[in-house]
């Protein structure tokens, strides 16, 4: 099984030699090859590989027309002659001593094995508090909106090693942000596997992450939720509460004004048949394609999210009126977030 690993570079010059020393160290008793991807790097990160080319199993790729972390890791698919990928950065903040286990991973069975800092014994070293909220953030904000990758602790590595099947059919985008994400969501697998690694601190060069990368980050979790279907279900889901607000206000008016039913009691059944309403069309129409609990616990699920949805509202309108938003505002917030935490939980409990 011969590996390939695949570094993207950008000013990494410093960190080549002992970088490339320790794979090797790693990797010394297979057949590997690394590939440099360097995006022209004013330190001339891609001459040094090609100088260490006498020394270790290196290949330079210099890309002077093409720029990005993503489509650098796709271009190294392309040019990789190994039966297994191994894509990690070169700050050292990958440790290469963890390939052989990913490695293993891939040799066990698993068609994708992740490098993560998420699972028990992986960790992230001298991080500042913001950086691991917008980390935990963002990885929530793919796991919620992506549910395919929803089992997956760390959807957002760089560091990880998958077989070249995975990927070969793939139509991955190469503007992807997060390029882990992109093969999770397209590649061709059945088993993903995690590794709990280290994350540690960058050796030398600067980090990468600013305001430009966090709205990357959500264009791409928004590009793939289109390709999976999931913004045209959103957008369904809103449709048909659209209908239960129309069914709603219907059965109301009729049972007050010809059957003469109390107001405050006739809004009881009028909101049952508007959840009825939501839930057939959601289920035949929205999430068909998901169905997979049985229809009794998913009607049970759907009041569940009604409750639940009710509840946030609720909280919310309360709890902004009380610091003096102006009401009307204060219940349009509520109203917005109760939808999103009803989408959800439909998707990932009632028809999950």
């Amino acid at each position: 099984m011969k590996v390939s690993v695949i570094i993207p570079t950008y000013n990494e010059r410093d960190n080549l030699e002992e970088l490339l020393y320790r794979i090797e160290e790693a990797l010394k008793d297979r057949d590997y090859e690394v590939l440099i991807v360097d995006d022209d790097s004013p330190d001339r990160t891609w001459e040094l590989a090609q100088k260490l080319s006498e020394k270790y199993p290196v290949r330079a790729i210099r890309r002077t027309s093409e720029k990005g972390l993503s489509s650098a890791v796709i271009r190294g698919f392309k040019e990789a002659s190994g039966d297994v990928f191994v894509v990690m950065d070169a700050d050292l903040q990958h440790p290469p001593e963890k390939i052989p286990e990913l490695l293993e991973k891939i040799e066990k069975g698993a068609d994708i094995a992740i490098g993560s800092r998420y699972v028990p014994g992986g960790k992230v070293e001298n991080w500042y508090w913001y950086r691991r909220l917008i980390s935990k953030g963002a990885i929530l904000i793919g796991r919620l909106a992506l549910p395919k990758i929803r089992d997956v602790k760390d959807p957002v590595s760089g560091f990880f090693a998958l077989r070249r099947e995975v990927v070969e059919n793939a139509q991955l985008n190469p503007i992807g942000f997060k390029i882990l994400m992109e093969i999770l969501i397209k590649g061709d697998y059945k088993r993903v596997e995690e590794v709990p690694f280290t994350f540690g601190l960058r050796k030398a060069g600067e980090s990468k992450l600013s305001g430009k990368t966090m709205v990357k980050y959500l264009k791409h979790v928004y590009r793939l939720m289109r390709w999976e279907g999931e913004l045209d279900r959103l957008i369904k889901f809103t449709l048909v509460g659209l209908s239960g607000v129309l069914v709603n206000e219907g059965f109301l008016y009729g049972f007050v004004r010809f059957l003469g039913w109390d107001k405050i009691l006739a809004n009881i059944p009028a909101t049952e048949l508007a959840i009825l309403n939501n839930f057939t069309w959601n289920d035949i129409w929205t999430f068909k394609d998901v169905r997979r609990k049985s229809l009794p616990r998913r009607l049970f699920n759907f009041h569940i999210a009604a409750l639940t949805g009710a509840v946030v509202q609720w909280i919310i309108y309360a709890g902004l009126v009380y610091i003096g938003l102006n009401y009307l505002v204060a219940n349009l917030i509520g109203i917005i977030v109760s939808f999103i935490v009803r989408f959800l939980f439909n998707r990932h409990v009632t028809w999950g």
